[in-house]
């Protein structure tokens, strides 16, 4: 019973990672129609920032807002120069451009920092005894983080009316314009928090994983599976996605196979699509031909 304690909490922690890292791939989505590969790699420069403020002295807390900062500030750039002169609807030509990115990303990073992993700081550390099981503590803060970032997302959107332009932007960008909203400066902010996002989720899974140039490969895949096993558009698909995701992704590694963790995952993901290409949150469309 401790064992599957143990690897549900787990499950938990690294689903609520590939959920957050979905929610900002959806957010950007939405809003830009741009599905944005290069999010996990410009995430790894913000920790290598954060890793070296660490090794100077700096606290976890103030690296971890320098790795958004950071992740942010690379992202926005990235749209400003070679996103945005593409245009609008450009799906696959923004695809291409950001795996490019992200090649030239983890390059940078392993240019700079080295191939070889380094250790990136917990927020806490130690162990929890719960029905005679010893949970990370870190498991638990990563799952409280992720929950309190996400409610503040649903709030954002829901309750405030920076949200309510940024679903109208996601609705209908030319309706957005005609009714007087600034497109333009909507998708900025779009990518500023999907990014930011991203960075929160990279620092949550770096402590277990370490870091070197290519560690949140893995993640964004799993982030890109529970996206679209919860519905493409959907943020609340996006998140409950990644929780399934996690979940069993931690249940395959330990009760199956852990070579086989990725194949029971995916597998899983494909057979849902085959039932349910929308995912089980989005809405299917129709096109007329």
């Amino acid at each position: 019973m401790s064992q599957f304690l143990l690897v549900l909490v787990s499950g938990v922690a690294s689903g609520a990672v590939y959920g957050l890292m979905g929610l900002g791939l959806v957010i950007i989505y939405r809003a830009t129609d741009v599905v944005n590969f290069a999010m996990a790699s410009l995430a790894t420069l913000g920790l290598y920032v954060a890793v070296s403020l660490h090794d100077r002295g700096v606290a976890t807390v103030l690296g971890i807002l320098a790795a958004v900062s950071v992740t942010v500030a690379a992202g926005l750039l990235v749209r400003e120069t070679v996103i945005r002169p593409l245009g609008q609807g450009q799906l696959f030509s923004a695809l291409v451009v950001t795996m490019g990115v992200s090649l030239i990303a983890e390059s940078t990073a392993g240019s700079i920092w080295g191939d070889q992993p380094k250790a990136f700081p917990s927020l806490v550390d130690g162990t929890v005894r719960w029905s005679g099981a010893a949970v990370p503590v870190q498991s638990l803060v990563t799952i409280a983080v992720a929950a309190a970032a996400m409610a503040l997302v649903g709030y954002l959107f829901a309750r405030t009316t920076l949200g309510s332009a940024m679903r109208a932007v996601a609705e209908s960008a030319d309706t957005a314009r005609v009714v007087g909203l600034g497109a333009q400066r909507l998708a900025r902010i779009s990518w500023a928090l999907g990014l930011g996002l991203a960075a929160l989720a990279a620092c949550l899974y770096a402590p277990r994983s370490g870091l070197v140039p290519t560690a949140l490969v893995a993640p964004l895949f799993r982030a890109f599976a529970g996206i679209f096993l919860g519905g493409l558009t959907s943020m609340y698909g996006a998140v409950l996605g990644g929780l399934t995701i996690g979940v069993l992704d931690n249940l395959a590694a330990n009760y199956v196979s852990a070579s086989f963790r990725d194949t029971f995952v995916f597998s899983f993901t494909v057979l849902v699509l085959l039932i349910r290409p929308q995912g089980m949150f989005g809405t299917r469309t129709f096109q007329r031909v």
